[in-house]
């Protein structure tokens, strides 16, 4: 065996055993966490049963042969929101002109066609490629799952798209409050 080398592996052995120590000190040494303090948390308030809230049947997504404006699983989210929610998007106007195409509210966006039971047998594709479109209906489920209704929810998304009015689909509004 080389002279020289038995004294450099010694040393390089030493050098080892003194940071193995220095990490198992320091970690001995380390702040124990805290316990936790508790958090209020705040849910929404529960919105009131509906037939829609269910899932309903879908097809899959169509391949539309370009990248949608916005990241698939926004896409996703909203296609998903529309087919089980027209009870919010069907009274949700939409901005971006779509009615000329025959669209009357913000869920002709993502739905083209549903059975009796409210399946959707066809999707529409124009959601895929309109920026205000998702942006609508986007906003339309990030309100209602803070708790919004209906009314609620169209006032807030007319405020905010009033400057793009001339693009506004000719949608019904929502029904009359029942009286309890």
């Amino acid at each position: 065996m080389n002279p020289k080398v038995k004294p450099f592996s010694f040393l390089l052995g030493l050098a080892a055993l003194g940071l193995v120590t220095t990490v198992a000190v320091a970690a001995g040494q380390a702040p124990k966490p805290s316990p936790a303090k508790p958090v209020a948390v705040t849910t929404p308030k529960p919105q009131a049963p509906s037939a829609m809230t269910r899932k309903v049947s879908v097809p899959p997504l169509p391949s539309v042969g370009f990248a949608p404006v916005r990241p698939m699983e926004v896409v996703r989210a909203t296609y998903d929101f529309a087919a089980n929610h027209p009870e919010i998007l069907h009274y949700i106007p939409c901005f971006c002109g779509c009615g000329e195409q025959g669209h009357k509210a913000n869920e002709s966006c993502f739905v083209a066609r549903r059975d009796k039971a409210g399946n959707v047998l066809e999707w529409d594709t124009h959601g895929f490629g309109c920026t205000i479109c998702i942006d609508v209906a986007r906003e339309a489920m990030q309100l209602y799952a803070s708790g919004a209704d209906v009314r609620s929810i169209r006032t807030a998304i007319e405020k905010r798209y009033a400057d793009h009015a001339e693009g506004r689909t000719p949608t019904p509004p929502p029904p009359a409050k029942k009286a309890s």
